[in-house]
């Protein structure tokens, strides 16, 4: 049983955002070439497990600038889904685990014997810290539609283009694309609720998200027009939780869902504080289905 070392990498200054550390959708584009290495040196394929269905990632550390990047990755048996992919990312100098992503596939319970015997030599135990904890592991949202959604409450906060440049080896848009729109459209989800630009200002406060899951629906391809459609889905007293959905716009197609667990940080101390009460009542009566 080995993890494999998938990425050897390091945080670019114009990677960071306002927060002054990595952009998320930095980390989805570590984790996905940390994920072309792993598939090139265990030969898993689509062919053999079938299309992934989910990327679930959970921030532990701030990687910001300067920032060494390392990222291994193996199979876990005993992950969420019937054949899981683990990749962990570490600060490359300290050792500290920054962020870990879990792949799922489902293939054909039939298939579990040999997948065990496929992958023995790229098999490890699922590390505890990768676990779902916020939100759960299969793919959400998938029947959604774009009216319904906004007939619900959810709004639109972000129209754009698929770019040759958003677009990977296999022609489709890829994760780093779809975390990019739903990161340049976040800022005005936040505005619809008391911890607006004024009050985040105000406080020195930052917007900060702890748990992600990524779902594609369907691909997209350069030329794409898409809007995405966020609502709120959940509440707790330092967190809350939102679905943002990407369509294609011309025929309104759902091609991926995000969920995502957020809060409020106090950018001097760099810890997360409790969100007032007027933004717990305000999302509890925005939230959707």
């Amino acid at each position: 049983m080995t993890i494999q070392s998938t990425l050897y990498s390091f945080v670019n200054r114009w990677e960071c955002d306002e927060n002054d550390h990595l952009n998320v959708q930095f980390y989805f584009s570590r984790f996905e070439e940390a994920d072309r290495q792993f598939r090139l040196m265990s030969g898993l394929s689509e062919t053999i497990v079938g299309a992934r269905r989910v990327r679930h990632v959970r921030y532990h550390k701030e990687l910001r600038t300067g920032d060494l990047i390392t990222v291994h990755s193996s199979v876990a048996f005993d992950g969420p889904h019937m054949l899981t992919v683990v990749h962990e990312m570490r600060d490359g100098a300290t050792g500290v685990l920054a962020a870990t992503a879990l792949d799922g596939y489902e293939p054909s319970p039939n298939s579990a014997k040999s997948l065990r015997q496929r992958f023995k030599d790229f098999q490890t135990p699922m590390i505890a810290e990768a676990a779902p904890r916020g939100i759960k592991s299969g793919p959400s949202g998938v029947r959604a539609s774009l009216p319904a959604l906004l007939g619900q409450g959810a709004e639109i906060c972000f129209r754009g283009t698929v770019m040759p440049r958003d677009v990977g080896p296999d022609g489709k848009a890829d994760d780093q694309y779809a975390l990019a729109c739903c990161t340049d459209g976040v800022a005005h989800v936040w505005q619809r609720t008391p911890m607006n630009q004024a009050y985040l200002d105000e406080n020195g406060f930052g917007r900060v998200a702890v748990e992600m899951k990524l779902s594609w629906s369907t691909p997209l391809k350069t030329g794409d027009a898409v809007v995405v459609a966020t609502g709120f889905t959940g509440v707790s007293a330092r967190t809350f939780s939102m679905r943002h959905h990407l369509f294609e716009s011309r025929t309104s197609r759902l091609a991926a869902t995000l969920d995502v667990v957020a809060l409020p940080m106090d950018l001097s101390s760099r810890k997360s504080v409790e969100l007032p009460e007027t933004a717990h009542a305000a999302i509890s009566k925005m939230l959707i289905d």
